[in-house]
C-alpha cells in the first residue's frame, strides 16, 4: 500500500482490491461538516483533479449551504434536480462496478438510481430553466401527451416529478399546499402494451431444448422457484439449506451490481421440493467451490440477466409457432436462415416467423414469463390464494393476481 499523496482537496493513495488489479482512494472529508466524500477510482491510471472534481461537484453542492440557500431565493427545476442527485447520491450509485456491493438498505437501488439519472436528463432539456414559482401543471400535462412514448414512461415521468415536488417543499424551494403534479393526469398507464405471456409445460420445455446448456439449468431453476431474475442471479450456496429442503431469498443483482431486494417482503424462505433439492446438489457438484449458483466463467462474478433475455429466452419463444418459411416445427430453430453480416444468429429465425410469434402473442418471452407461468402453475394446482401470495414473496395479494391466472382446465371444472 503506498504512502498517500497530497493533491488539492484531499489525498490519493494506491490500494488492492480483487483479482491483484490496483485502484485509487481518494480520502475527503469537508472540513466544516466533518462529512466523509472519500470514494474508490478503479484502474491502473492516477485520477486527476478533473476526476476528482468531478465527484467532488454534487458532493460539494450536497454540503454547501451557500449555493442552496442561493437556489432557494429564485429556484429553477435545473436547481431541483441537482439537489435531488446530490442528497441521494445518484452520480456515485451510477458510477459503481458490476460486482459492487449497495452501500445500504437506505440507499437507492442501482437500476433506480440509473432511471432516475435518465428521467432527470430528459426533464432537464425541457424544463430546466422554468422556475418553480412558474411551473405550470396544464403545460407539463400537454408536454407529456406531445412525447411519442408509451403511456408507462409518461407514468414514470409523472410519478418522478411528483417525487420531486415533494422534495422541493422539504428543501425550502416551494411553499405548495397541494403537489401540483397531483393535477396531471396521465391515461393508460395501467393498462399493458403487451398481454403477459403465460407458458404450458410443453411449451416451456420447448424452450428450455433451445438454450444452450449452460444456461438451461437457471432458467429450470427459475421456473422451479418463481424468483426475480436478479434475485435468481445473486443466489448464492450458503442461501440453501438442504437439510431444511428451504431457501433464503436475501439479495438481488442488477446490471451486475448487488443490492437489496425489490421489497422487504421479498426477504422470506423459500420450500424445496425433495427432487428439485437433488437437481440443486447435481449443480452444486459442478460449481468448483464458488459461493453463487451461476457465476460467469469470465468474471466469477453474476452474469447479466438482459444479453441471456435477448439472445437465448426470447428467441426461443419466438420458437412456439411454425414456422411459415421453412416448416420449422414448434421448439426447433429455422433452417436456412441468411446470416447477415454483423448480425449474431444465437437462434436462427426468419423475420416471418418473428412476426407470426408476435402476432401470436409469443414475442416477449423473458425471464418474467417464467415468474407468470410459475404463479399460472400454482393456481392449477388449487393452492389457496394466501399461499400463492407468500410463494410469490407479494405484499398484496392483488399484485399476486396481476400474474398469470388458473388454466383452461381449472375454469372448465368450475361450477
Amino acid at each position: 500500500m503506498n504512502d498517500p499523496k497530497k493533491v488539492q482537496t484531499g489525498s490519493l493513495r494506491q490500494v488492492a482490491r480483487a483479482n491483484g488489479k490496483w485502484a485509487w482512494q481518494w480520502r475527503y472529508v469537508d472540513p466544516e461538516t466533518g462529512l466523509d466524500g472519500s470514494k474508490y477510482f478503479s484502474g491502473q491510471d492516477f485520477p486527476t483533479e478533473e476526476d476528482i472534481e468531478k465527484h467532488l461537484k454534487p458532493f460539494r453542492l450536497r454540503l454547501n449551504s451557500g449555493q442552496l440557500e442561493k437556489a432557494i431565493v429564485d429556484p429553477k427545476f435545473g436547481d431541483l434536480l441537482d439537489a435531488f442527485i446530490a442528497e441521494e447520491n445518484l452520480i456515485e450509485i451510477k458510477s459503481r462496478r458490476p460486482g459492487d456491493r449497495s452501500a445500504g438498505k437506505d440507499e437507492l437501488a442501482f437500476s433506480t438510481a440509473s432511471s432516475y439519472l435518465s428521467l432527470s436528463n430528459t426533464l432537464r432539456v425541457c424544463w430546466g430553466t422554468t422556475k418553480l414559482g412558474d411551473f405550470k401543471p396544464l403545460a407539463f400535462q400537454n408536454w407529456l401527451k406531445s412525447l411519442d412514448v408509451k403511456p408507462k414512461t409518461k407514468g414514470h415521468l409523472k410519478a418522478f416529478v411528483h417525487r420531486l415536488f415533494n422534495k422541493a417543499k422539504l428543501y425550502g424551494m416551494v411553499d405548495f399546499h397541494e403537489n401540483p403534479i397531483a393535477l396531471v393526469e396521465v391515461r393508460g398507464i395501467s393498462k399493458r402494451s403487451r398481454k403477459p405471456v403465460d407458458l404450458t409445460v410443453d411449451q416451456f420445455y420447448s424452450i428450455l431444448g433451445l438454450i444452450p446448456e449452460s444456461y438451461q439449468e437457471m432458467v429450470l431453476v427459475d421456473q422451479c422457484t418463481g424468483l426475480r431474475a436478479g434475485e435468481l442471479l445473486a443466489l448464492q450456496w450458503e442461501a440453501i439449506d438442504f437439510e431444511r429442503l428451504c431457501m433464503k431469498v436475501k439479495e438481488g443483482v442488477v446490471s451486475g451490481r448487488i443490492g437489496p431486494l425489490k421489497t422487504e417482503y421479498s426477504d422470506d424462505e423459500l420450500p424445496l421440493d425433495p427432487d428439485f433439492a437433488t437437481i440443486l446438489l447435481k449443480i452444486k457438484l459442478k460449481s468448483n467451490g464458488s459461493g453463487l449458483l451461476f457465476p460467469s466463467p469470465v468474471t466469477g462474478r453474476s452474469y447479466h440477466a438482459s444479453p441471456i433475455q435477448q439472445d437465448y429466452i426470447r428467441r426461443a419463444g419466438w420458437c412456439l409457432v411454425v414456422c411459415p418459411c421453412c416448416g420449422a416445427a414448434l421448439g426447433s430453430s429455422c433452417t436456412k436462415v441468411d446470416q447477415k453480416r454483423g448480425k449474431r444468429h444465437t437462434i436462427p429465425l426468419h423475420d416471418e416467423r418473428v412476426e407470426l410469434a408476435i402476432l401470436n402473442g409469443f414475442g416477449s418471452v423473458g425471464w418474467h414469463t417464467f415468474r407468470h407461468t410459475y404463479r399460472t402453475l400454482l393456481s392449477g394446482e388449487d393452492t389457496p390464494m394466501d399461499v400463492q401470495q407468500k410463494l410469490m414473496r407479494h405484499a398484496q395479494i392483488s399484485t399476486t393476481q396481476q400474474y398469470g391466472g388458473p388454466p383452461m382446465e381449472n375454469k372448465r371444472r368450475a361450477k
